[in-house]
């Protein structure tokens, strides 16, 4: 299947749609809001589905190499994303190093949402992955943010250290991936026959709701503060994770994943974290615009993988992978 026919499938995939409606309707000043309770909610329930999920496969095909392979490779893409982002930033845009780093560290980071998508794309296609692709998302939360505060240490940056590390490693997100990853593990297969009916067949509703809340999200951020970024600022954001994506395949083969597990991996590479970075940079870097770093990660980099970059990610990973 060409890129053309993927992005096509993408974008009238009701997913995308309910985005592109949560945007529309922002631009449009509608008055619907999901309340943030509702869409934290919503967030802890796709963060326990996609964890359990992965247990539960890690439980039913054991400790491989391969999956070493793959944790090796996201800890690596990571840490060294950043560098790369905090290069580019400093050498076409004005931002100062603060911002730069902090900004860095959200395209080296994942997003779990993006995540959650490309895994609903390849399970609609009908392509399999390894289930313990969710632990090598939930590894690859952190070690952007040690990246950015090594790159902001110029700055004299003094950021909070204990609490710095109760953020990173009691953060939600990551939480709630690693303990349902854990409990999927444990209980495996009969575990899995138990939640399936709320964890899996419930799933894509709840993803749409959720999709719709952070379209909602992204329009107000575009609409708002759209006038503080530079064109450089956003071609970044386009760029950044085509390059990062590009990283990522071609250390691929070197993994030995599927072609499902191979476009896990580009697109977690490829993502932009919105919700567990901006928390720890408030701590680690305070003097970093928050605002920025939001409006390029969740404003034009996340729609841009919705839209586009899953269709083309599958694409390579399947030629790759062939």
């Amino acid at each position: 299947m060409s890129v053309a026919d993927l992005a096509g499938q993408n974008l009238l995939s009701p997913m995308v749609l309910f985005f592109v409606l949560g945007v529309v309707l922002t631009f449009a000043r509608s008055d619907l809001s999901i309340p943030g309770a509702v869409a934290k909610l919503l967030a802890l329930y796709l963060m326990m589905s996609i964890g359990f999920r992965g247990g539960t496969e890690v439980a039913h095909h054991g400790l491989t190499t391969t999956m070493i392979k793959a944790l090796a490779a996201g800890l690596t893409l990571s840490f060294g994303i950043p560098f790369l982002a905090y290069g580019i930033l400093r050498l076409a845009t004005r931002l100062s190093t603060v911002d730069a780093a902090a900004i860095s560290a959200h395209y080296g980071s994942i997003s779990a949402v993006t995540l959650v998508a490309v895994m609903n794309v390849l399970s609609l296609m009908g392509i399999t992955f390894e289930g313990y692709m969710i632990a090598v998302a939930a590894i690859m939360e952190t070690p952007a943010i040690l990246s950015a505060l090594l790159l902001a240490r110029r700055n004299s940056e003094p950021g909070h250290a204990s609490e710095l590390a109760r953020e990173i490693l009691l953060n939600g997100a990551v939480v709630m991936l690693l303990g349902s990853f854990a409990i999927g593990v444990v209980s495996g297969e009969r575990g899995y026959a138990t939640l399936k009916p709320f964890l899996v067949d419930q799933f894509a509703g709840f993803l749409c709701l959720f999709l719709l809340d952070m379209g909602l999200v992204a329009g107000r951020g575009l609409r708002d503060g759209g006038r503080d970024l530079s064109f450089t600022a956003i071609a970044f954001a386009v760029v950044m994770p085509l390059l990062s994506a590009t990283i990522a395949t071609a250390l691929s083969p070197l993994v030995g994943l599927s072609p499902g597990g191979t476009a896990v991996l580009i697109t977690l590479a490829a993502s932009a974290s919105y919700i567990a970075v901006p928390a720890a940079m408030r701590l680690a870097l305070p003097s970093a615009n928050p605002g920025l770093a939001l409006a390029l990660s969740l404003g034009v980099t996340f729609p841009f993988n919705l839209l586009f970059g899953i269709p083309l990610y599958i694409a390579v990973a399947e030629r790759l992978m062939a």
